[in-house]
């Protein structure tokens, strides 16, 4: 089945210009207080956005009321709305909800001293959740669906698509760490143990502050290098000199080309499920999925869980188990068979 994400267009220019002005400077104010604090732009752009949603929602069914003066009334009918009206999943009212939540306790906690705020209390974690029940189908993706489609791609001269489709399979990372690899992490001396190439330098990933939380990158050689290949052979051809190695034509000027952005990744992902279809494959594409499919690959290769941690850059190696995605049975059917306890040998990174 495919995954659909309902998108809902709930703001728009004009209607974020008629938000309560009181409303307006509070969350500029917030948002300059996150810069202050060094959360990333990222972080900061999401809860721009989040924040003209529920104004806007304010405007449009509360009165244009100031914020201080919401009530748990106001929340759980715009929960009510969220939820029935817009079709969001929980997982994204909780965003929502948290975002709400993080500007309720800055007032609380920075302007606790100016005059119409000494008696805010924060009251968006008095309202229940919804149940947090998924919503969308995942897309589990065999070697074989993903290889047909790199066929596809290769096929018909897509060689940068091919590459960061690659590459993902090869390293598990998220859209936005795959924007920021460079082309000289790929040199052979950035190879160690004969079958895995190393950054030389850490990529900020997903985590808190401005530089996120820098880490050091892996990826599978054998998977990803004539891919790779193909397409730095194509940089060649069309004079590509960007230092990064995903990269698009510059708005301002169509002779330069640019590193390339996640809303551009989304877009492919989108066209690589239409490709699926025409395979005959009825299967939504979505980056993330490549991370299920990265660390199942080495599950399946027997690398022990400590190691995949290490590689992938988890916290902890329960995340393992999370994005693991083979059965129960697939799993213990690697240890026994009719003779009782199989005896299993440990995995080699060099054979996958």
């Amino acid at each position: 089945m495919g995954r659909k994400t309902k998108v809902n267009r709930t703001t728009s220019p004009e209607l974020i210009e008629k938000i309560n002005p009181k409303n307006k400077r509070l969350c500029k104010d917030f948002l300059l207080y996150l810069r202050a604090v060094q959360r990333s732009e990222e972080t900061i752009s999401k809860y721009k956005s989040d924040l003209d949603i529920f104004f806007v929602w304010l405007l449009q069914n509360a009165d244009n009321k100031e914020f201080k003066d919401v009530s748990k009334r106001d929340i759980i009918a715009f929960q009510n709305w969220l939820l029935y009206d817009c079709e969001n999943s929980p997982a994204r009212i909780r965003r929502l909800k948290a975002c709400l939540s993080s500007l309720s306790n800055y007032i609380e906690n920075i302007l606790d001293d100016e005059p119409e705020f000494k008696t805010f209390k924060n009251i968006i974690n008095k309202v229940e959740n919804p149940i947090n029940e998924p919503v969308r189908e995942k897309s589990i993706f065999m070697e074989e669906e993903l290889n047909k489609l790199l066929d596809y791609l290769v096929e018909n001269k897509k060689y940068q698509k091919a590459c960061v489709l690659a590459l993902s399979m090869a390293s598990g990372r998220r859209k936005a760490e795959l924007c920021r690899f460079k082309v000289n992490y790929f040199d052979d001396k950035n190879i160690i143990f004969g079958s895995l190439y190393k950054t030389p330098e850490k990529i900020k990933t997903k985590g808190r502050g401005v530089n996120g939380k820098p880490l050091d990158c892996y990826c599978l050689v054998k998977k990803f290098k004539p891919y790779l290949d193909l397409w730095l052979k194509e940089r060649e051809k069309l004079g590509i000199d960007s230092e990064y190695l995903f990269v698009v034509e510059s708005e301002e000027d169509n002779t330069k080309w640019v590193q390339i952005k996640q809303t551009t990744l989304t877009s492919w992902a989108n066209s690589f499920t239409r490709y699926l279809r025409k395979l005959g494959i009825n299967k939504t594409f979505y980056f993330h999925s490549m991370r299920h499919y990265f660390t199942t690959a080495l599950a399946k290769a027997n690398i022990p869980d400590s190691v995949i941690q290490s590689i992938v850059g988890w916290a902890s190696a329960d995340l393992v188990r999370v994005y693991d995605d083979r059965t129960t049975d697939s799993q213990i059917s690697k240890y026994f068979n009719e003779d009782g306890i199989k005896e299993v040998e440990q995995g080699s990174l060099d054979k996958l």
